[in-house]
């Protein structure tokens, strides 16, 4: 029989003082807690995870049980949804990369729960520089419908989100296509014009990936691609607050702007938790993190190959900054991506479990995850 026992604790938003339940056997992190303030907010989500402490969603010799490891290791730091991101590559090893997740969510009951679909970023992106960011050039094509059934098909089903760029012929239909099957469709590694960004908003596009990166080095000051998903009201803009993806006042205006369509992703790599150093990826070559946490392209400083920092970093340096308050913060990385997710559906499900956690010295410490589909490491 488990024990269980209640914790007070501040809710987030609120400030409202309540009592948490909690079971005897994951009360550890709760034991050196004296006079800091113990929080509670809804569990982080977080649409974009490429892969995480070694773990990479891209890699050939990707297996079930990394997928599982992978999903206790995000519950640590507070995420309880997650959308494990597979890049542009040949179409075999997409297929694989899906069939492996879409295993993986078939034999455990708490990894199913905890993906909320795959993040399909690529190939149908830019070809150009800048744009591609780390993506091959070989393997970027044009939308194709017939491919995105097929790796949707590899996937069972699992590809909830689709990145890609509207500069193609034949995008809105592909577009089109991809909402009456209830696929969200984020603009993404684009050079498309001002014209075609707002004929993808049209077709049903309702998403932006990582605004302000992946993109051209030099834009024209207006119009350029990056003003018309800001004004485009239709459009969730996702951003990645690690302090190098982004100025601070670029951060500040998405946050003015989209209000609550603003959202926070990690676009981890498979580096993210790992040492310093220099190391070359199955996608993107030679890659270097460096000790504060960038990671960029070893030959290109100047291109970022990813995040190496979870949500929890982001939210913990723009409430550090003074660029948000806690609230404002932790929804970007918690409810509003939960109300994305389920844009399609008629009730928003509830989003579970919860976290509890600290500030120290600003920055959150998560002490755990409560409530159902929980796994301890």
């Amino acid at each position: 029989m488990v024990n269980t026992r209640y914790t007070e604790a501040v809710h987030y938003a609120t400030g409202e003082r309540i009592k948490v339940e909690i079971t005897e056997d994951n009360n550890t992190a709760l034991a050196g807690i004296n006079s800091e303030t113990v929080y509670f907010a809804p569990g982080l989500v977080d649409l974009q995870v490429n892969g995480y402490m070694g773990i990479d969603f891209n890699s050939p010799d990707l297996t079930v049980e990394q997928v599982h490891q992978v999903t206790r290791l995000l519950q640590a730091v507070g995420v309880v949804k997650y959308c494990p991101t597979v890049i542009t590559n040949r179409e075999e090893a997409m297929s694989q990369s899906l069939r492996i997740i879409a295993a993986a969510c078939s034999v455990n009951e708490i990894t199913r729960r905890s993906i909320a679909g795959v993040h399909l970023e690529g190939p149908f992106i830019s070809r150009e520089d800048g744009p591609r960011g780390a993506h091959p050039a070989k393997c970027v094509i044009a939308p194709d419908i017939d491919l995105f059934q097929r790796l949707q098909s590899a996937g069972k089903g699992m590809i909830r989100i689709v990145t890609m760029s509207p500069e193609w012929a034949g995008s809105q239909l592909f577009i089109e296509q991809c909402v009456q099957e209830g696929i969200i469709v984020s603009v993404g590694h684009t050079a498309a014009s001002s014209e075609q960004i707002v004929e993808a908003v049209r077709a049903g596009a309702f998403m932006s990936t990582h605004l302000g990166n992946g993109a051209h080095l030099i834009l024209p000051r207006h119009p350029n691609y990056i003003w018309e998903q800001l004004a485009a009201d239709e459009l969730y803009t996702c951003f990645i607050a690690d302090g190098f993806h982004l100025p601070d006042a670029v951060q500040k205006v998405i946050m003015r702007v989209k209000k609550e369509k603003a959202i926070l992703v990690s676009d981890a790599a498979h580096l993210a938790g790992l040492p310093a150093g220099d190391y070359k990826t199955h996608i993107g070559g030679r890659v270097t993190l460096t000790e504060l946490g960038k990671l960029h392209l070893t030959a290109q400083p100047e291109l970022l190959a990813g995040s190496a920092q979870m949500l929890i970093q982001g939210i913990s340096r723009l409430v550090r900054k003074g660029l948000c308050t806690l609230e404002e913060a932790w929804n970007m990385g918690s409810v509003q991506p939960w109300r994305l997710l389920n844009k399609y559906s008629e009730a928003q499900p509830e989003l579970e479990p919860s976290v509890l956690f600290t500030m120290r010295d600003g920055e959150v410490q998560v002490l755990q995850t409560v409530g159902s589909g929980v796994q301890r490491i």
